[in-house]
C-alpha cells in the first residue's frame, strides 16, 4: 500500500520550486511527485520530469490555466503546492481552496492582489499552508494559541535589510543592478532580490501576513534581523513574546509544510544552527531611506485598488531597472507616482482586481522619470 504523501508543485522549477524539489528529492520514501508545472518547457523542467516522473506535467505556455486546473482538481494529490510568482496561478488556486485540497502556498501575489477572493475559500484549520519562510515561523509560533481570544498584539516579519542596510540616501542614489542582485543572505530570481533590496518586498509580505492571519494592519510590522537567523516574532497581549528561529535555508518551510505536523530531519547536507556566539539584532526599517515600504504600508492601511497598484508598478519598475532604463531610488518614485495618478474603482471582483495590476503595470512601464 502506498502511504507516501502525493504532491504536485506550480513553478517547480523557480528558486522556491526547487527547494521543494530537493525535499521531495531528500524524501522520496515519503513523498510521491504526482504533478508538475513550470511555465515553458525549459531543460531544467524536462529534467525534473525524467528524475521524478510524475504521472501530470504541464508547461503553463502550452497548457495555459488548464493544466494548472488539471493539477487542482487530480484526486489523488494531497498537497499542491504554488511556489510560481506571478497571478497567472490564481483561479487554479481558487479551484484547489474550493476542493478541499491541502495547499502550501509560496506566491504573495495571489494574496495581496487577491486576498479578498481567495481567503474566504479556505474552510479548515491548516488547510492553506504558508511557505515563506517569514509566513510560516508566524504560522508555526501561533500553533496551540486560542485566537478567539484576541490575543495577538502584533507580528513582526523579519527582513535581512538588502545589501544596502547601512547605505546613506546619497550612496544609494548610485546602486546599480549588479549591486542590487548580491543578497547578503537568501539566493533568490533576479525580481524578488531587487524587491528585498528596495525592502518593497517586506511591504509586500506585510499585506500578504495580514490577509493570510486576519490582522488589522497596526497588527503587521517589520523588523530589520541581519543574517535573517529569526524569521518571524509574535508579540502577545501579555509582554510574552513567541519567535522562530533558523538557519536560512527554504527547504525547512517546505518540509513543515508538506509534512505537518510532523517533523523529519531535513536533508544530510542542510546547516545545524549554531547557536554559539549568535549575535541577534533586531533594528526599525528606515522607511526614508526605504519609501518603497511606507507604499506598501500605506496599501496595506488602505486597501482598495492599492495592493494591486503595488504589485504591478512595482514589477514593470524592477523590469526598468534591471534593464538599467531607471536608477534604484525611481522604483519607489514610480510606485507613488502611480499611487497618485490613479483614477479606477476599488475592485469588487478578482477580473477588477487584475485589470488594476495591468494598468498599473503598463502606466509604470512607460512613465517617465527624471
Amino acid at each position: 500500500m502506498n502511504n507516501k504523501i502525493k504532491v504536485a508543485v506550480i513553478g517547480a522549477t523557480g528558486s522556491v520550486g526547487s527547494s521543494v524539489m530537493s525535499v521531495c528529492r531528500s524524501h522520496k520514501d515519503k513523498i510521491e511527485v504526482r504533478g508538475l508545472a513550470a511555465y515553458h518547457n525549459s531543460k531544467k523542467f524536462k529534467d525534473l520530469i525524467d528524475e521524478f516522473k510524475p504521472e501530470l506535467f504541464f508547461n503553463y505556455q502550452e497548457h495555459g490555466l488548464q493544466g494548472l486546473y488539471n493539477l487542482a482538481e487530480d484526486e489523488q494529490v494531497d498537497n499542491i503546492i504554488f511556489a510560481s510568482s506571478g497571478t497567472e496561478a490564481i483561479p487554479a488556486l481558487q479551484r484547489a481552496a474550493k476542493l478541499n485540497k491541502n495547499i502550501s502556498l509560496a506566491n504573495k501575489e495571489s494574496i495581496v492582489v487577491a486576498g479578498e477572493w481567495v481567503m474566504p475559500l479556505i474552510t479548515r484549520k491548516d488547510q492553506l499552508r504558508p511557505l515563506d519562510s517569514e509566513h510560516n515561523a508566524i504560522w508555526q509560533c501561533l500553533h496551540g494559541e486560542d485566537l478567539n481570544l484576541n490575543i495577538i498584539k502584533s507580528i513582526y516579519l523579519t527582513a535581512s535589510g538588502g545589501p544596502f542596510r547601512k547605505f546613506s540616501s546619497k550612496e544609494l542614489e548610485s546602486v546599480t543592478p549588479e549591486m542590487a542582485l548580491k543578497h547578503p543572505v537568501w539566493d533568490m530570481g533576479a525580481k524578488i532580490t531587487i524587491d528585498s533590496a528596495t525592502l518593497v518586498n517586506k511591504g509586500i509580505e506585510l499585506i500578504e501576513a495580514m490577509y493570510l492571519f486576519k490582522l488589522k494592519p497596526e497588527q503587521v510590522n517589520a523588523l530589520i534581523s541581519p543574517g535573517s537567523f529569526v524569521h518571524g516574532l509574535i508579540e502577545f497581549t501579555d509582554g510574552s513574546v513567541k519567535m522562530l528561529a533558523a538557519e536560512p535555508d527554504m527547504r525547512l518551510p517546505a518540509e513543515n509544510c508538506i509534512f505537518w505536523p510532523e517533523r523529519f530531519f531535513p536533508a544530510n547536507d542542510f546547516k545545524a544552527p549554531n547557536f554559539l556566539n549568535k549575535n541577534i539584532i533586531f533594528e526599525e526599517p528606515d522607511l526614508n531611506k526605504f519609501p518603497a515600504m511606507k507604499l506598501a504600508r500605506y496599501a496595506m492601511k488602505n486597501k482598495g485598488v492599492y495592493p494591486a497598484l503595488l504589485v504591478g508598478a512595482d514589477e514593470a519598475a524592477v523590469t526598468r531597472f534591471l534593464n538599467h532604463e531607471i536608477k534604484f531610488n525611481d522604483i519607489a518614485l514610480i510606485i507613488e507616482e502611480v499611487f497618485a495618478k490613479c483614477s479606477l474603482s476599488d475592485p469588487k471582483s478578482l477580473d477588477e482586481a487584475l485589470n488594476i495590476l495591468d494598468w498599473a503595470r503598463e502606466f509604470a512601464s512607460k512613465l517617465q522619470v527624471n
